[in-house]
């Protein structure tokens, strides 16, 4: 029995070395040409991480010596600095550059950094979050002029209690009804603000204020 065992396990390995020649003589060609796509794709995608790594590091040194202009007081420089980087694309510091464009028009004047920001918001190639921040930033910058219905509709759905800016989006729509003196569509957003666990400490702490002035009431104007 041990010697036919072993006699049909040699027969059925030169089978299998049979089978195989077989397929490799026909289909050498073919087995090469993927080997050498799969190599190529390999090396392909390790120079592209390469790439995308030497432009985020290439970025970030521009980006640090933007804010370093900004920090001497160099308007122009500044701008031309960003409006370079934010043209580029390809990595998170295109975006930052956007972002930080924006702030510094609104220091300049505010609707045309509310306008950036609302630039930043309709882009179809800016994901979700960033898009919510750009409202919010956009907002702040509004709400000395804009009418109150016009910025609550912006700033209620970033209120929502699963979105990431809405500690800062209720406090905004709390200060539009002070604002308006509507003080019942204030006090409903500090409270929840006072209710969300998750309320930042120096929120609460303004909040506080916040409070005393929907209890005092609207002031009434004294001619």
């Amino acid at each position: 029995m041990a010697r036919n065992d072993e006699f049909i396990r040699e027969v059925d390995e030169e089978y299998r070395r049979d089978q195989i020649a077989q397929i490799w003589a026909r289909y050498n060609g073919v087995i090469i040409a993927v080997v050498v796509l799969i190599v190529a794709g390999v090396g392909g995608w390790r120079y592209w991480e390469h790439m995308q790594e030497t432009n985020a590091q290439a970025a970030a040194v521009r980006y640090e010596e933007a804010l370093r202009l900004s920090d001497q007081d160099k308007g122009q420089e500044v701008q031309a600095a960003l409006e370079a980087l934010a043209k580029e694309g390809g990595t998170g510091y295109s975006l930052l550059a956007r972002f930080r464009l924006a702030a510094e028009q609104g220091q300049q004047n505010p609707e045309n950094g509310a306008s950036a920001y609302d630039a930043l918001a309709n882009d179809a190639a800016v994901s979700p979050v960033w898009k919510d921040l750009a409202r919010l930033r956009a907002a702040w910058l509004r709400l000395d002029t804009a009418e109150p219905a016009a910025l609550r509709q912006s700033l209620e759905p970033l209120a929502a209690p699963t979105n990431a800016w809405r500690h800062s989006a209720r406090e905004l729509l709390g200060l539009s009804g002070l604002k308006a003196g509507d003080m019942d569509y204030a006090g409903r957003w500090f409270d929840q603000i006072a209710a969300d666990r998750e309320t930042p400490s120096a929120l609460r702490q303004r909040l506080a204020v916040y409070t005393a002035l929907v209890a005092g009431g609207p002031v009434q104007a004294t001619q």
